[in-house]
């Protein structure tokens, strides 16, 4: 065991010593269920989001110590050759599964002789064997193997899903609540998981996907029921208190936190660049600083610089008309992110929430949801998630015809971008769009930290660049009189975004804004610009604390209003590759200072959103009642037609 700094090595030589005992727990071995009931009939087909484990037992853990019930044979290579749909052959794919499941098993109980060598356990198991165990040791004796079990239990499954990781694809299985936990002593606790792999395997194992997404699966809820009992066990601080290294898989086990692999799927959407995004030049400009704040992220601190020093964008809303550009925004920020990260050598994750997720099946869509979200939000990945057209996939509490796996989406979107366990690390960000925002839940809307407004092309020069984008290289057209993209200069065109908010756009917002100056003056002191929300707030009640927040964290977003240079991205060791602190001082010293334009400009912008939302939503009601009332009085007249026709 070497130690470097507050890590400590596993070495291989003792990983490696206990790959004889793995392949023996591999090749077969009988065990006699005691928590858990064997599966008494075959796997049969079953409606997604059913659980096939039961969800009660008639006996309590702990008071049952024999059992009635018959060993069974465990054999689980043979299992896992079998679920191929009886290739001869064994596959890489099967061969990868079984590798590492040694690998994980050869790691905990490796693991499990580092814990009882510090704790002394040991030496108790040697003075048991020997019949010469004192009678005051027996309980720090009992104590010791519980947690050791614990221990190698979490291990096992914490490292077998890492190992597993590079393998997984878009299969998903829900093995359900893991019941044959026993922690009388690790290699019993073993073979108690290992039973009940096999269960799973042989119920949900029907291919090769669905072989490595049951293992996976069962080593997510391994680790959480085993961190869920190891909360009331004794003697675990060594363990908790110290970090693991596996060099050759670069594996890092500290305590029961999971160590996830990043991993991101290749992906084979057009990517555009900034040039190609024509108007839209402050939702362009934010997209492109955020892609490049993303990458400021510091994976061994798990926290990245702009999200402690205040303006980082965890969510966000585009809206604009259809047509706009929100797609083309879209690939523009996964395009730069991507590249970025290769660049780097970061792993990249990049997913899309549809309608196509939203399920039929009670609870499935929002586990959908939270799937999506673990998937973003994952520490060991650059993360960016979207929900394009979120008027459909999340429902509008209250709207009778949002269904209900629309109104458990938006449940769960509420939760994850802002509520009590929400951790903004830095490392991901997420974007809503949609061409219909009044029709999106006004909590959810709000939890969007900044507004891009997709407006497209305003300008003539504009019109000019995108139809000679558009129209390509094929034909012989001259330009004439205008220089190809000048306008779309960013930080020229940026500048006069933002002045254009020194007043309102919107015709409610501006009687507001007109009646407070008229009054109190020029708004140039925190007392005349809260002075300010508060009569906004007087004329739109939806304007709560959040929206405060929301404007508060845009400014900070100002007070960043700089590019990292493109020179940091393209060649790491000037930035991307420094330390967390060297990172964040470089950061400090490019800040600028929060003035009241600043300010001013970011209420009228947030301020102006919600108007146009809430003026929208108006409309649509009062079309609708109308639409409502003229079918009711085209139905009265033919009624009555028909009636006095008879």
């Amino acid at each position: 065991m070497s130690i470097t700094g507050d890590m400590m090595e596993l070495r291989e030589s003792d990983i490696r010593a206990h790959y004889g005992a793995a392949e023996e727990m591999l090749a077969g071995f009988d065990h006699t269920p005691r928590l858990a009931r064997p599966r008494e009939a075959p796997k049969t087909e079953r409606s997604p989001g059913i659980a096939t484990r039961r969800r009660f037992r008639s006996t309590t853990p702990g008071l049952v110590t024999r059992s009635t019930a018959r060993p069974e044979g465990v054999r689980l290579i043979e299992r896992i050759e079998a679920a191929d749909g009886g290739d001869a052959l064994i596959s890489p794919t099967q061969a990868s599964v079984i590798h590492a499941l040694r690998r994980a098993m050869a790691i905990a109980l490796a693991l499990g002789d580092t814990y009882a060598g510090q704790t002394g356990l040991k030496a108790l198991k040697k003075a048991n064997l020997e019949g010469g165990l004192a009678a005051a040791k027996k309980a720090e004796f009992t104590e010791l193997l519980a947690a050791e079990a614990a221990i190698v239990l979490h291990v096992f499954a914490n490292a077998l899903s890492f190992l597993l990781a590079p393998l997984a694809g878009s299969a998903t299985v829900e093995v359900g609540e893991v019941e044959e936990i026993l922690l009388e002593n690790a290699p019993l606790a073993l073979q108690g998981a290992l039973w009940e792999l096999d269960q799973d395997i042989d119920a949900f194992a029907s291919d090769e996907p669905h072989l490595v997404a049951t293992l996976m699966a069962f080593g997510e809820q391994l680790m959480e029921k085993v961190a869920l009992r190891a909360q009331n066990l004794p003697r675990l601080g060594p363990f908790e208190g110290a970090r693991y290294r596996v060099e050759a898989d670069d594996l890092t086990i500290q305590g029961f936190t999971p160590a996830r692999r990043g991993r991101g799927a290749a992906l084979t959407m057009a990517f555009k660049k900034p040039e190609e995004v024509v108007g839209n030049h402050i939702a362009k400009y934010q997209a492109m600083k955020l892609a490049k704040m993303l990458m400021a992220y510091d994976f061994e601190r798990r926290l990245n610089p702009f999200a402690e020093l205040g303006g980082f964008i965890f969510t966000f809303m585009g809206d604009g008309l259809p047509g706009t550009g929100k797609t083309l925004l879209i690939q523009m920020m996964a395009g730069m992110i991507n590249d970025y990260c290769r660049n780097a050598g970061y792993p990249f994750r990049y997913q899309n929430f549809s309608i196509d997720q939203i399920d039929s099946y009670q609870g499935k869509s929002g586990q959908n949801a939270k799937a999506f979200i673990t998937s973003i939000t994952d520490p060991a990945v650059i993360g960016f998630g979207t929900v394009d057209d979120i008027d459909q996939v999340a429902g509008k509490r209250g709207d009778r015809q949002s269904s209900a796996g629309q109104q458990e989406v938006t449940a769960v979107l509420m939760e994850a971008f802002a509520g009590a366990n929400t951790v903004v690390r830095g490392n991901c960000t997420f974007g809503m769009f949609s061409n219909y925002p009044e029709n999106v839940d006004d909590a959810l809307r709000q939890r969007a930290g900044a507004r891009f407004l997709v407006d497209g092309p305003q300008t003539r020069e504009d019109y000019i660049d995108i139809l000679h984008l558009l129209l390509g290289k094929n034909h012989e057209i001259p330009v004439g009189d205008h220089d190809l993209f000048a306008s779309q200069a960013i930080r020229k065109a940026v500048a006069k975004s933002y002045e254009s908010y020194n007043r309102p756009h919107e015709e409610g917002l501006i009687r507001v804004w007109e009646r407070v100056e008229s009054e109190i003056g020029a708004l140039d002191t925190i007392a005349k610009l809260g002075t300010y929300l508060k009569a906004i707030q007087e004329a739109d009640p939806r304007f709560t604390g959040r929206a405060i927040k929301n404007i508060t964290d845009a400014v900070k977003v100002r007070a960043m209003d700089f590019e990292l240079p493109d020179e940091w991205m393209e060649k790491p060791d000037l930035f991307l590759l420094r330390s967390y602190d060297e990172k964040k001082e470089m950061i400090r010293e490019l800040m600028r200072p929060i003035t009241a334009e600043m300010v001013i400009q970011e209420i009228n912008r947030y301020a102006d959103s919600e108007f146009r939302y809430a003026d929208k939503s108006d409309e649509a009601a009062i079309a609708a009642m109308v639409r409502e009332m003229r079918r009711t009085e085209e139905a009265r007249r033919r009624y009555l037609e028909e009636k006095g026709s008879k």
